[in-house]
C-alpha cells in the first residue's frame, strides 16, 4: 500500500526542483501533487499537479463503508423477521442502496471540508510555503524521501497510507 509524505519547499522554484528530484527518483508523475495558497496554485502550476483542496474522495469511501455496513445489518435483520419475506438478495440490495446513500451524503459534507493534508499544515501554506506531496510504496518513498530532501525540501511530519492514489 502506498504511503504519502509532504514535504515543504520555500517557493515555486524549490517545489519545481523536489518535483523533478522524485520524477528522477521514480516516482510516477500521477503520484507527486503540489499544495500552495490559492494565487500560486492558479498562477503557478498545471491543475494535474495540484492535489485536491477539499475532503471528498476520502468523504465519500467512508460514507460508502458506513452505509454499505448499516444497509447490510438492516437487510439481515430483515432476514431474520420471516413477516418481512426479506430474502439473502434483498439484503445485498439494500447493502448496495446504504452504501450509495452512504457514498452521496459523506460525499457532500466532505465537500465541505479541506482535505486533511490542508488541515495539518495550513500555517505552512498560509505562510507562501509549498507543500510537495509524494504517494508510493515504502521502498520508492525511501528512495524519493533522500532525492526529494537533497533538492532542498524539508520532510514534515506526516505519513499516511494513500490508497486512494
Amino acid at each position: 500500500m502506498k504511503s504519502r509524505h509532504v514535504y515543504s519547499t520555500r517557493d515555486v522554484q524549490d517545489a519545481k526542483a523536489c518535483i523533478q528530484a522524485a520524477l528522477g527518483a521514480g516516482v510516477p508523475r500521477d503520484d507527486v501533487a503540489l499544495i500552495a495558497n490559492g494565487e500560486l496554485e492558479v498562477e503557478q502550476f498545471p491543475d494535474s499537479m495540484i492535489d485536491a483542496d477539499t475532503d471528498l474522495k476520502h468523504g465519500a469511501i467512508r460514507g460508502a463503508v458506513g452505509g454499505g455496513a448499516a444497509g447490510l445489518v438492516a437487510g439481515l435483520i430483515g432476514v431474520a423477521v420471516p413477516p418481512l419475506g426479506l430474502t439473502l438478495a434483498g439484503a445485498g440490495a439494500m447493502a448496495l442502496a446504504g452504501a450509495a446513500v452512504g457514498s452521496w451524503s459523506a460525499a457532500l459534507v466532505g465537500a465541505s471540508v479541506p482535505d486533511p493534508v490542508r488541515r495539518t499544515f495550513e500555517e505552512e501554506i498560509e505562510s507562501g510555503r509549498v507543500l510537495v506531496i509524494v504517494d508510493a510504496e515504502p521502498p520508492l518513498l525511501q528512495v524519493a524521501d533522500a532525492a526529494v530532501q537533497s533538492a532542498g525540501a524539508k520532510l514534515l511530519p506526516y505519513e499516511q497510507p494513500s490508497a486512494l492514489s
